[in-house]
This record gives C-alpha cells, structure tokens and sequence, in this order.
C-alpha cells in the first residue's frame, strides 16, 4: 500500500532540504506539499487599512505557494516523481497537524531550524509543536 507523505513548504532551506529528504527516501510513494498562509503576517507586510489590502495580500500569498509548488516540482521532476499541493490559511503548526490528520498522512517530513532559548535549540517552534502534537511520524531534517 502507499505511503501518503505530508511536506510542509514555506521556501526556506530547510523546507526545501526536508523536500529533497522526502523525494530520496519517498520517491515510490505519494507526497503531498503543504503551504500554509499565516494570517498574522497579514498584519505586518499587507495596507489592511486600506480598501482591498487584505484581499490583495491573500492573493499574493497564493500566488508565492503556487511559485513555491512549481519550484518544488522541478526539483521532483528529477527524481520522477509527481508532487500533489495544498493551500491552507491558518496558524503554521496547528494548521499542518489538522490538515495530516484530517487528510490521513502517513507520515510528515519538515524542516528545521535553531532558535535561540534552551527549548527552541534543535527544532524551530513550528517543528516542535508538530513533532508534539502530531499523531503520525514526523521526520524533522536539520
């Protein structure tokens, strides 16, 4: 039976290297990309204030994950594989854990990074609240 394989994706290296992971070790099996828009960063890059700002906002949001799904498929392309994608708002961590569970992934494959602060030292807050509330494997890559 195949494996269904759940890579969240947000463009940086190591979302990108969890994605190279996933394609080596995965390959056989269907993996689906993950980008989730947080609505907080709403706040901080996008005129909300003013008329259609938040609206313009969401649809650039959308088009940078389809920019990020066409990158990641090139890079699949080597390895033959053929990549499925997925667009969800929410809060990162949580809204990759529903979205796992609610879709019956097998298994995560996400990246990491450091963070400073004792707990924060080998997995970013993302990653370790998925490693923590997931209720399937979760494969972080460093």
């Amino acid at each position: 039976m195949t494996k269904q394989i759940l890579v969240p994706i947000d463009g940086s290296p190591q979302s990108n290297d969890a994605l190279d992971y996933a394609l080596e070790e995965f390959a056989e099996e269907d993996i689906t990309l993950l980008h989730v828009i947080d609505p907080i960063d709403a706040g901080y890059t996008a005129p909300v204030g003013l008329p259609g700002g938040s609206e313009e906002w969401y649809e650039n949001e959308k088009e940078s994950a389809e920019a990020l799904f066409e990158e990641a498929q090139k890079v699949a392309d080597e390895y033959g594989a053929t990549l499925d994608s997925a667009t969800e708002m929410g809060r990162p961590a949580q809204t990759i854990v529903e979205f796992a569970d609610d879709e019956g992934f097998d298994q995560i494959v996400m990246g990491s990074h450091g963070r400073s602060g004792v707990s924060r030292i080998l997995l970013g807050s993302v990653a370790e609240t998925v490693v923590r509330r997931a209720s399937m494997p979760v494969t972080v890559v460093r």
